[in-house]
């Protein structure tokens, strides 16, 4: 019933940025929580930021000072606005959100990901 697309993903020089976004649609739901994943080859999904209904936000150590986590409730859509990037943020990204249909009780979705490279 709710679906999810992420786009922003790309291509990009160690050091520049990029903003993903991550727009939530269907009918009468809330969101509660939105988060940012990512997995790189080989390695275990991650969670890089969330955040909560309240606005409280969350960062891995790897990302404070680079990336931003922020939402447009309006539009039901989340942001993930990443500065200063590095080889080592080359992975996939993905959106996960928590939200309520009306009604209903808290479900969570994920979006279909989407490719970050940064090149040194």
């Amino acid at each position: 019933q709710v679906q999810l697309v992420e786009s922003g993903g790309g291509l990009v020089q160690a050091g520049g940025s990029l903003r993903l976004s991550c727009a939530a649609s269907g009918s009468a739901f809330s969101i509660n929580t939105m988060n940012w994943y990512r997995q790189a080859p080989g390695k275990q999904r991650e969670l890089v930021a969330s955040i909560t209904s309240g606005g409280r936000t969350v960062y891995a150590d790897s990302v404070k000072g680079r990336f931003t986590i922020s939402r447009d409730v309006a539009k039901n859509t989340v942001y993930l606005q990443m500065n200063s990037l590095k080889p080592e943020d080359t992975a996939v990204y993905y959106c996960y959100v928590i939200i309520t249909v009306v009604p209903g009780r808290p479900q969570g979705d994920w979006g279909q990901g989407t490719q970050v490279t940064v090149s040194s």
